[in-house]
């Protein structure tokens, strides 16, 4: 099939170039120039593992190439497929602007029947404004589909390739049958909906898991307090298939470009409607806290005064495996202890250039390597949980430190890590892994 990408952002390239690899002919299209030539050059603009790789390899086959001529491309194309930006506004509500502009651009170059899909995050009822947009500019036949995307930052181009399912929204058979066609090689769960159920399901399903996120790390936060460890609290539940496994790991709380942005936008089309989700206000008011923590357990370290002390942070991106900082728990940590007096070291295997942009400007100390930044810091606070982290040695990295002290957002550490080291360590929900500070086990009350 002939297909049109437009927007290459995380959705749009990984999409682009996965459905070269299944044997399409795809043309990726961005109105940055700049971002065109590096694609065209053969360079990716984000970081995401095997991307470049594939890219090339479909390029050298001849079955993708890089435009910023939007018109040329829909008109050698059957498909065209909407992936461009829909960031929040004040609101929380998704800002269509960019999805209104592509339509247009799109309707203005049609030369006959195509399938426009929105991938895009998109409000219900967003397909059909997309529809509504293009009827205005032409008269050329059309179908346009809600085409959701579900792939994570960091396992991109697996999640793609090997979906759990491929949901379609559509009102038009013959578009539905198109998109089956398409997919077929991913996936035998193809899941054709009506419309607006499809533009439901995206914000559903990363609500549901931003919920799990905040439940794990309120049960870890009660851990804390009662003695119980969370680690094996979640893995007790996970063996339960009503529950499940996936995203019931404690830490600092989600961050990234989908779950803050998408439940913002959930809670927004709720008040639309006239309908308080306050559950998904409550997810969102726990993941906003959760970080905190790392703050508050470094001010029951040092007596409450951070002031003139020298953290190090390890890790700035959102998760491992990317170069993406956008709602990244450190901008919050590193903000808040700057403001407050604090000598910061940063490190990030990946992130660090996309965190200095994003950050702006601060008292930050931004090092080459993870021991670096440890260097004579009063404590070392773990915010990603990069496996380089993990593999370094730790009786080095407690002769580094000026005081041993370890805060472990992530439980990136086991028990038998730190069974020769002097560390005081925090985790999140194991409070009894703590080896410099032995805390009593809490009586409780009945």
């Amino acid at each position: 099939m002939k297909l049109t990408v437009v927007g290459t952002g995380y959705v749009g390239l990984v999409s682009g170039v996965c459905y070269a690899e299944l044997g399409n002919s795809v043309i990726c299209v961005d109105k940055d120039p700049m971002k065109i030539a590096t694609l065209q050059n053969g360079g990716i603009p984000i970081y995401e593992p095997g991307l470049e790789e594939l890219a090339a390899a479909n390029v050298a086959a001849g079955r993708l190439s890089f435009s910023s001529d939007l018109t040329s491309a829909v008109k050698q194309s059957d498909i065209v497929i909407i992936a461009v930006g829909t960031p929040p506004l004040p609101s929380g509500q998704a800002n269509l602007t960019y999805i209104d502009l592509a339509a247009a651009e799109i309707a203005g170059a049609m030369n006959g029947y195509k399938i426009i899909a929105v991938k895009s995050t998109v409000p219900v009822g967003t397909n059909e404004r997309v529809r509504d947009i293009i009827r205005s500019h032409t008269g050329e036949p059309f179908d346009s589909i809600s085409l959701p995307e579900f792939l994570r930052e960091g396992s991109a181009v697996k999640d793609t390739l090997h979906p759990d399912r491929i949901v379609v929204g559509a009102d038009s058979a013959k578009a539905a049958d198109v998109m089956r066609e398409l997919h077929a090689k991913l996936t035998d769960n193809i899941v054709v909906t009506d419309i607006r159920s499809a533009e439901m399901i995206k914000y559903a399903s990363n609500a549901f898991l931003a919920t799990k996120i905040s439940f794990i790390n309120e049960i870890a936060n009660i851990c804390e307090k009662v003695g119980a460890d969370v680690t094996q609290v979640a893995a007790g539940m996970g063996y339960d298939k009503r529950i499940g496994d996936s995203f019931l790991k404690a830490g600092i709380g989600y961050g990234g470009s989908c779950f803050p942005k998408d439940t913002q936008a959930l809670i927004q089309i709720a008040g639309n409607v006239d309908y308080e989700f306050k559950l998904l206000r409550s997810v969102v008011e726990v993941n906003q806290d959760q970080r905190y923590n790392v703050i508050r357990k470094l001010e029951t370290i040092f007596g409450g005064d951070l002031k003139g002390k020298t953290i190090a942070i390890w890790g700035l991106s959102f998760k491992p495996e990317t170069d993406d900082v956008r709602e990244a728990p450190a901008l919050e940590i590193i903000r808040h202890l700057t403001g407050h007096g604090v000598h910061v070291r940063a490190y990030d295997p990946i992130a660090t250039d996309n965190f200095r942009s994003t950050y702006g400007s601060g008292e930050v100390a931004w090092c080459a390597s993870a021991l670096e930044a440890a260097a004579g810091a009063d404590a070392l606070c773990l915010l990603t949980e990069w496996e380089e982290f993990s593999q370094v040695d730790l009786n080095v990295l407690q002769h580094v430190l000026k005081q041993p002290v370890l805060i472990d957002g992530r439980n990136a550490f086991r028990e038998e890590d730190l069974a020769d080291t002097d560390f005081i360590y925090y985790s999140v929900g194991r409070p009894n892994l703590n080896k410099g500070v032995k805390e009593p086990v809490p009586t409780l009350q009945f």
